[in-house]
């Protein structure tokens, strides 16, 4: 009883340790400060750094774009896009015809199955109707 007291107080203090570890490693603020402001020395209001005006620099027409390579570039791509979509639609052509020829073929395999089953059934039938018939005549002819 002893030993696990023991031992559920030293795991209760490593998890502690560790929570309290992984608590201080992580950097838990309260309230979001900005980090222009600054607190002035002589007077309890805050001073903000001069922020710098954006600039207001236009790209030029050919750097939004990407220029006519880029442009090149994306109408390759797209136009390999297309060609690999047409050659889908076909490949799914061509399974969709496999598959109606397979269940076709499926289908054909089941019936000559039941046929298959439907003749042995039948002559499994006659055989036992003529052993059948030859114990009749066997007996009669006993008699």
């Amino acid at each position: 009883m002893k030993r696990l007291q023991k031992t559920i107080s030293i795991a209760m203090l490593i998890i502690m340790t560790t929570s309290t570890i992984a608590m201080a490693e992580t950097k838990f603020t309260p309230l979001e400060f900005d980090d222009t402001q600054t607190l002035n020395s002589t007077s309890t209001t805050y001073a903000t750094s001069p922020a710098e005006p954006k600039g207001t620099d236009l790209l030029a027409p050919a750097q939004v774009t990407g220029g006519t390579k880029m442009q090149n570039a994306i109408l390759q791509i797209d136009n390999a896009q297309v060609d690999v979509r047409n050659r889908l639609l076909q490949y799914n052509n061509e399974y969709n015809e496999v598959n109606s020829r397979y269940n076709s073929t499926k289908e054909e395999r089941k019936a000559a199955k039941r046929k298959v089953k439907l003749a042995e059934k039948k002559i499994k039938n006659l055989e036992k109707t003529k052993k059948q018939i030859q114990k009749n005549f066997q007996r009669k002819n006993n008699i």
